[in-house]
């Protein structure tokens, strides 16, 4: 192919573009002997979703690794937290080619160091687009004097295992309060959404009692029935229905690399990853002796923060991005993490983000009480939220910097800039945040009560989209 634009094509913490337009196999190769240049890894891992694209990329990558000296170990077919646990468990550097839940036309690399740790912009890819950019001009790089091997292995069956480790689900059981009769397992509808949850799932919940009703469990990167991403509430509409149909306790949602994890709870009714985060936080909190740092993002429920106070944690409020969660995790040894986009971080995970071990935790959270979801959840569900609301703007700057205007020189409200503006009153607060792809400003509100975010929320845009 041309010469590539690496601008367009690495991104703040990944690389993500259309295949072939974009990028190819024979980049794919120089990222990989980049990526081992960068890292000094003698030995890596890697692997791939079900993208029609993603084999060649990957075993292309390898072959860039392996000219540089290092061993691959190829997972194959996996999920970024498969992968995520594979660079632990091994202590390896990893690359997972997914493009998530975009389109079946793209495709990219997530790329970490041994342990799990992230490759961002500072820590790496900057470095990594350098070279590549390099050698495109200049030509591929010698090989070294003793290329390295690629050998095969299969990490499922040990992911699966060590997730199970960390949750005891032996015990549990639906609700007694639940509308339908009780029986001897929990039942959940999964929608793998054609992703890679439909290969991890049934390993994972193997001989645990659920009674598992698998929704587009095919592995098909074209994604035939919905888009990958259960955030936006088209994609979910068949799963909520499907609970319904079956009668069933809860709703499992995952994205296309089944590293994020949405939750419909019994009617079928979206749950609030901040709600699954007070959740998940507690339940952290309690298995750590009643202590222990918690992170969150700026965009979470209020309810987060006082949940993890009222269980004797310290919350940490970051910035929005796993790049953000995850250096304040190592820097506090914080032993959780949650983001309002339902990524979830584990420091029994080497501090990444499973969206898996937080569906377990909810299925485990259930099984072990008598109330329905949508009662145990309702603890954790404190407040009204408008959900993330995006417009499009010529001008991000001056429409944010209108918001500040009309906020700033007011007595009752504080304002930070810690990731875009944060307003905060007694009974509400707004975030806004420019986007960093689309020439978009996304507002989140919160508030004691329906009226008042509505309220919050109208006056924000009017200033927004003038």
């Amino acid at each position: 192919m041309a010469v590539a634009d690496l601008s367009q094509l690495v991104k703040a913490y990944d690389v993500r573009g259309v295949v072939p337009d974009q990028w190819d196999e024979s980049l794919a190769e120089l990222f990989g002997a980049a990526f081992v240049q960068v890292t000094g890894a003698e030995a890596i891992v890697t692997g791939h979703d079900m993208r029609p694209s993603s084999p060649g990329l990957a075993r292309a990558f390898a072959r860039g690794a392996a000219a540089r000296g290092a061993d691959v170990t190829e997972i194959g077919l996996c999920s970024t937290d498969q992968l995520y646990y594979a660079s632990g468990a091994l202590d390896l550097p990893g690359a997972m080619f997914t493009a998530s839940h975009n389109p079946a036309q793209y495709n990219g690399i997530k790329m970490c160091r041994a342990g799990a740790a992230p490759v961002g912009q500072d820590t790496g890819l900057a470095d990594i687009r350098a070279l590549v950019e390099g050698w495109q001009d200049g030509g591929a790089p010698a090989p070294a004097a003793t290329t390295g091997t690629i050998t095969q292995r299969d990490t499922l069956g040990d992911y699966a295992a060590h997730l199970r480790s960390l949750v005891d689900l032996t015990g549990i059981r639906p609700p007694a309060s639940g509308a339908k009769a009780a029986g001897d397992k929990v039942k959940v509808v999964v929608d793998a959404g054609n992703g890679m949850g439909g290969h991890t799932v049934p390993t994972v919940f193997e001989g645990l009692p659920i009674d598992l009703v698998p929704l587009y469990f095919e592995l098909d990167g074209t994604f035939p029935n919905h888009e990958a991403n259960p955030l936006d509430p088209k994609n979910i509409v068949d799963l909520q229905q499907r609970v319904r149909e079956e009668n069933a306790d809860l709703g499992l949602a995952f994205d296309g690399d089944a590293d994020r994890c949405f939750v419909v709870d019994q009617n079928g009714d979206p749950v609030s990853p901040s709600a699954v985060t007070a959740l998940v936080a507690a339940r952290e909190l309690a298995k750590n002796g009643g202590t222990g740092t918690v992170i969150h993002n700026l965009i979470t429920s209020w309810s987060v923060p006082e949940v993890v106070r009222e269980n004797g944690g310290t919350p940490v409020r970051t910035r929005v991005g796993h790049s953000f969660i995850k250096a304040e995790m190592a820097k506090t040894g914080a032993i959780f993490g949650g983001e309002h986009s339902a990524h979830y971080y584990f420091r029994d995970f080497w501090n990444a983000d499973t969206g898996m071990l937080a569906a377990l935790h909810v299925l485990a959270a259930l099984g072990t009480q008598d109330q329905t979801l949508s009662d145990l959840v309702a603890q954790y569900d404190r407040y009204a939220s408008s959900g993330e609301i995006n417009s499009t703007v010529t001008d991000q700057a001056a429409s944010a910097a209108a918001v500040k205007s009309a906020y700033e020189s007011r007595d009752d409200v504080t304002l930070d800039e810690l990731d875009g503006l944060t307003v905060t009153a007694a009974d509400w607060w707004f975030n806004l945040r420019a986007s960093n792809t689309e020439p978009l400003l996304r507002l989140n509100v919160e508030a004691r009560d329906e009226t008042t975010a509505a309220k919050v929320r109208d006056e924000v845009l009017a200033l927004v989209r003038g």
